[in-house]
């Protein structure tokens, strides 16, 4: 697998400070560790699109906490919110036939694809140079198929996808500790139904997830 957290630092070492980024975030948590990574570099609006959000208390509670984040964070330069948006209908239109499929299977591949595509083409629509998403830095998500997807994407969208794996360095371990201190709301699914379904299952039945790097 290559070495994505060195293929960011090429192109940011590449980059002029306070460039403007399109940030895709799925959460406060997973957004804290990036935001203290990326803010003393970028301009940064965070997108938060995330149609596999199926019920929309746990929407609006994950979107209240990022905008939380931001507001409770130092940055050097601007970091502003951006809701994409609750939808659950399109997420359901789009993975229709893989109900069954296994956390971490095609599905969570698809849900990926129409996250990020929509950053991308709103990175396009709104003169964005750099986009990027949150999702690299979960231990639950496969990070070679988020950047294949991101790669794929910068021949379709006139903008340019930021490599990320920002587990490394202790990433997930540092948005630990940042949630403990601002006292966040920390979610241990996905969002998206199918995704609790699998969770609630696994702790009837006493099964340990296992990290997918």
């Amino acid at each position: 697998m290559k070495n994505y957290d060195k293929l960011m630092i090429d192109q940011i070492n590449e980059i002029d400070d306070g460039s403007k980024l399109l940030l895709h975030a799925c959460c406060g948590p997973c957004s804290s560790a990036v935001i203290e990574r990326l803010s003393s570099k970028f301009l940064i609006d965070i997108l938060f699109y995330n149609p596999n959000i199926t019920d929309e208390i746990e929407y609006y509670k994950r979107l209240d906490e990022l905008k939380r984040v931001v507001e409770l964070m130092p940055h050097k330069y601007e970091v502003n919110v951006l809701d994409g948006g609750f939808n659950n209908r399109l997420f359901f239109d789009v993975t229709r036939g893989h109900e069954k499929d296994l956390e971490r299977g095609e599905r969570c591949y698809i849900c990926y694809n129409l996250r990020l595509e929509e950053t991308a083409r709103y990175a396009e629509k709104n003169n964005y140079p750099f986009f990027a998403t949150t999702l690299t830095l979960s231990p639950y998500k496969k990070v070679d198929w988020l950047n294949e997807i991101g790669e794929n994407l910068n021949n379709k969208y006139n903008t340019t996808y930021l490599y990320s794996d920002f587990k490394k360095k202790n990433g997930y371990k540092r948005s630990i500790e940042i949630s403990k201190e601002l006292n966040l709301y920390r979610q241990d699914y996905c969002g998206c139904i199918y995704s609790l379904r699998d969770r609630q299952e696994k702790r009837k039945d006493g099964i340990i997830d296992i990290v997918v790097k």
